[in-house]
């Protein structure tokens, strides 16, 4: 509810707080995860057919925000295959329970962006996110920032 009170001035979009998490996630296109969860806060279950899940959060190989069922059901795409195969947790420990393999892992966002790899295979079809983030997308997204305040003129620069 504070977050919903904070929020509301700065959005366009209308904000309103779920009473649950399987109330927040039910029927939603697209759900994004941004948790320090040790235990799945979101369950296979609850999740509707053609929905996509951008997981950020849980990034320890010993924390997750899903449950492996839905790991398992999902078309999974990471940053970087290397990375989530040691330090995903919703990945490892879906692994380690025997729900999925290493070639449950269908693309690197990198490949998605290339088009060098399929991406969704059908629109009923769950697709998950799970990004661990890579210091390229760090100095890119800081390049961003410093490009369009240059452009508005705004910030101060320093010498360091």
């Amino acid at each position: 509810e504070l977050f919903v009170k904070e929020m509301r001035p700065h959005s366009r979009a209308t904000i309103s707080a779920a009473p649950s998490a399987q109330a927040a996630v039910q029927d939603a296109a697209i759900v994004v995860l941004v948790t320090s969860a040790k235990e799945p806060v979101v369950k296979d279950e609850w999740i509707a057919d053609g929905a996509h899940i951008c997981a950020v959060g849980a990034c320890r190989p010993t924390h997750r925000e899903m449950d492996a069922a839905l790991v398992a059901r999902g078309e999974l795409y990471v940053d970087s295959r290397e990375a989530a195969l040691v330090e995903a947790g919703d990945i490892v420990l879906a692994m380690q329970e025997g729900a999925i393999g290493p070639s449950h892992i269908k693309g690197e966002l990198g490949e998605i962006v290339a088009r060098t790899c399929e991406g969704r295979r059908a629109d009923n079809r769950v697709t998950i996110f799970k990004s661990l983030g890579l210091a390229v997308e760090d100095v890119a997204a800081a390049h961003l920032v410093y490009e369009r305040a240059k452009a508005t003129g705004v910030g101060k620069e320093l010498t360091l």
